[in-house]
């Protein structure tokens, strides 16, 4: 037995971090999608007519169905039960298809088509409370479309996000697990990088247009997919090695094994974590570039320059954050660090921007949240197989990216309308005031922070290992 571990594809580091990078690269061209028209709601309001409110449902819609139909709780099930490299294929199909709607909706050859008069006539919903979907009576016929697209991009993306968390855990537990979550994030951050300064500048390629940056990254999922399928053949090899000696094959999962999940109130604490702070950081960057254009008086480009310093500082401390979890521990602690500068980052957005206007101001809060943002994934997505078993750990990713999802549906929107609300009367895309979304958002940190500190409190009760190192000597 000691010899076949040994000879186990994943114990070679060049294999299990090969594989690594096959996995980061698809969620990296899917997180350049999920974020390539937040750099370009100005363009959207001028040339597509979606106004804040249309926009903010927009953005929403990406995670509809996950919440509402439950598709990322199947997602889950379909991840245990069918192995991580049938999920990543099918989820960067899903991706791909959901994507392509999204560009046709955006494209001129939408405009005055059949499709535009359908959707004309089509979901025009009233405003009201019971309506839960992102569609509503005025919506523009394109926002309607790249809502729906967006909607199955959402399922594809979400899916996969739990498909590369479960494989990395596949061939770095015991190893450089957090070093290995926080590398692929890193990765990630990148892509929004990419999407805060490349978008603006290939929309402003003459002729302007808000659906070419769109068509570059549908290219790029295509490209995501091939490397699904790659690291589908690597997965492959190692099931083979592993053989019937595999726990998860000894043991499978079966649907009554999410009440344990559910039970466990620890998890909950975590899957809260997850939410509160991901709905102040992923709706923020919906909006991140028009706030620092009307705080700033910048053009897209100018902001966009400024807030690159988010991403690409997150993926340069991630992985380091990352490396100290697995040698040195402490992860509840970086929770709770995390919530506190994400707390100052959005009350200095709130406040301390529009009465300087001063761009080092601006830096300094990006830069913060950017470090929040390095704490929570390297301190949160690890510990989530500390306190769960192995064979469960795709419905458990499963069940703690729902429960964000909730999140990430209801605050792109409740966003939107906070600020369309506190502007009465402001049409000009560059004149708004974002002092109450910020406020929104730093009161998500307030309630993050309470939650990091019960959990650290239970740890310390029950002992599941958060504050331990995650390389075992």
């Amino acid at each position: 037995m000691t010899e076949k571990v040994q000879t186990l594809l994943r114990d070679s580091a060049a294999a299990r971090w090969t594989a690594l990078v096959l996995l980061a690269s698809a969620m990296f061209f899917g997180y350049i999608f999920m974020d390539i028209l937040s750099p370009l709601q100005e363009l959207l309001q001028t040339q597509r007519g979606w106004d804040p409110t249309a926009y903010g449902h927009y953005a929403g819609s990406e995670t509809f169905l996950n919440v509402f139909v439950f598709f990322l709780i199947f997602a889950g099930i379909i991840l245990d039960k069918m192995g991580v490299r049938f999920t990543a294929i099918l989820s960067g199909v899903v991706m791909l298809c959901g994507a392509a709607i999204n560009f046709y909706a955006v494209t001129e050859a939408f405009i005055g088509s059949g499709a535009e008069a359908f959707m004309n006539r089509f979901l025009n919903l009233p405003m009201a409370w019971w309506n839960i979907t992102p569609f509503f009576d005025g919506m523009p016929a394109s926002a309607k479309m790249s809502a729906i697209g967006f909607m199955f991009f959402g399922c594809g993306v979400e899916m996969a996000g739990i498909t590369v968390s479960r494989g990395i855990v596949k061939w770095f537990k015991g190893k450089e697990l957090a070093l290995a979550m926080g590398v692929e994030m890193a990765i990630a951050r990148v892509g929004v990088a990419v999407v805060v300064l490349g978008s603006p500048v290939i929309a402003s390629i003459t002729p302007v247009s808000v659906s070419r940056p769109v068509g570059v990254a549908v290219l790029l999922l295509l490209i995501g997919l091939i490397a699904f399928i790659c690291y589908a053949f690597m997965d492959k090899k190692l099931d083979t090695q592993m053989g019937m000696s595999d726990e998860e094959k000894d043991d499978p999962f079966k649907i009554s094994d999410l009440g344990k999940i559910f039970s466990s109130k620890v998890f909950w604490l975590v899957a809260l974590l997850c939410v509160l702070y991901y709905s102040a950081i992923f709706p923020f960057q919906k909006y991140a570039i028009n706030m620092l254009q009307c705080n700033l008086g910048y053009t897209a480009e100018q902001a966009g320059r400024v807030f690159f310093v988010f991403p690409l500082g997150a993926a340069a401390i991630t992985p380091l954050l990352g490396n100290f979890l697995d040698r040195k521990g402490k992860g509840a602690s970086m929770l709770m660090l995390g919530a506190i500068l994400m707390i100052v980052c959005h009350l200095t957005f709130a406040f301390v921007l529009p009465a300087t206007q001063s761009a080092l101001i601006a830096y300094l809060g990006i830069i913060l949240l950017g470090i929040s943002f390095s704490l929570v994934p390297a301190a949160l997505w690890p510990s989530v197989p500390k306190l769960v078993d192995n064979r469960l750990l795709g419905s458990a990713y499963a069940v703690i990216f729902w429960i964000q999802n909730i999140g990430l549906y209801a605050f792109p929107m409740i966003i939107g309308s906070v600020l369309k609300n506190s502007n009465p009367g402001v049409d000009d895309p560059l004149k708004y005031n974002y002092e109450a979304p910020m406020i929104v958002f730093a009161s998500l940190g307030v309630l993050a922070l309470i939650l990091g500190f019960w959990l650290k409190m239970e740890d310390r009760r029950k002992h599941y290992g958060l504050e331990e190192p995650n390389i075992k000597k």
